[in-house]
């Protein structure tokens, strides 16, 4: 045989499959989660709003909300459907920083616990979640969520006393300090810490038995979207009930609770364990819709972004044919 032989197609592409992952910039993860955060939040908000109502909605007042149509409805008649995007603001305020830190974080760990083929095991992508929700948490999500839950809970009272984004948080600030937009704050860690943790984790898994033996197999936007969507049912039914402990301690009532711990003994001695899954629902649809946007429009942003912004982490080193063919000394 001659030495200047030509493997076989398939042992080239066997080959090429095996080369180094590619990875994102930390940097392109901060700017393509921004946009991504801002855009999905316009468009999920109304599940928001009435899953925020239906979790203040304590047992013991009695209810006022019958349930989900009842409570759109009863918002629609008061309020217009503007009623229904009642906080929106705070929560894009946030939500751009919020993915931000999110896919940036994210991104930075992830980079650094690859294996020497750039590949993430599930393992690893639930440890980097587990950070990226913890980071998250208490740089943006605490008082953004604070703030979101009082302009909701504001909204039932008699008398509204938050006229706009800027007056309410002025007026909660000049009452109970900053320190009054950071309530909550472990039950929200814990909440977003368990979120990101099962999300990445999820989205992971499914990632890596998608592309196989291929790390660079590209996702197309509905398979992106469907892992997505299934990542985001797991973490709600994973921690809806630390959501609930959370928009409790943040709501106006929150003086009722010494911490955390007290809020989910109350909740189970006056309402049942049931109380602790309160909003499940609207969260589903909420969550899928919001997790499957947010990596369908993160991942194409990141495409755009790869073209135009170049990194070192871009390309892959992967088997690439010499001119002329592969001999036996290049093998």
């Amino acid at each position: 045989m001659s030495e200047r032989s030509v493997q076989p197609p398939r042992v080239l592409a066997a080959a090429a499959a095996g080369g180094r992952a590619a990875q994102t910039h930390p940097g392109k993860g901060i700017l393509a989660g921004g946009i991504a955060g801002g855009i999905e939040i316009c468009i999920t908000f109304p599940t928001e709003y009435v899953k925020t109502q239906l979790q203040l909605d304590e047992k013991a007042n009695p209810p006022r909300y019958r349930g989900i149509k009842d409570c759109v409805k009863q918002t629609v008649t008061s309020h217009g459907v503007k009623g229904l995007y009642r906080g929106l603001s705070s929560l894009l305020y946030g939500s751009i920083p919020k993915s931000a830190v999110r896919f940036g974080v994210f991104e930075f760990l992830s980079n650094q616990m690859r294996d020497e083929a750039g590949r993430l095991d599930s393992g690893r992508g639930f440890l980097c979640g587990l950070g990226a929700g913890v980071m998250e948490a208490v740089l943006v999500v605490c008082p953004m969520e604070t703030i979101k839950v009082k302009f909701i809970h504001d909204q039932t009272s008699a008398n509204p006393k938050y006229r706009g984004f800027f007056h309410g948080v002025r007026e909660i600030i000049r009452t109970q300090g900053i320190r009054g937009t950071y309530q909550g704050l472990t039950a929200t860690i814990l909440k977003q810490g368990s979120n990101q943790a099962i999300r990445f984790f999820v989205m992971t898994s499914l990632r890596n038995w998608y592309k196989g033996d291929n790390p660079n197999r590209t996702l197309n936007p509905l398979v992106t979207g469907t892992f997505g969507a299934i990542a985001g049912a797991a973490s709600v039914f994973g921690n809806t009930p630390l959501d609930v402990i959370k928009t409790r301690m943040q709501g106006l009532e929150a003086h009722k609770y010494k911490s955390t711990a007290d809020c989910a003994a109350k909740i189970l001695r006056h309402e049942g364990p049931a109380a602790f899954y309160k909003g499940t629902i609207p969260r589903l649809g909420r969550v899928c819709l919001d997790v499957a946007i947010v990596f369908i429009i993160y991942e194409e942003v990141v495409k755009v972004l790869n073209k135009a912004w170049k990194t070192k982490n871009d390309s892959s080193p992967v088997f690439r044919v010499p001119e002329g063919g592969v001999t036996l000394h290049d093998l």
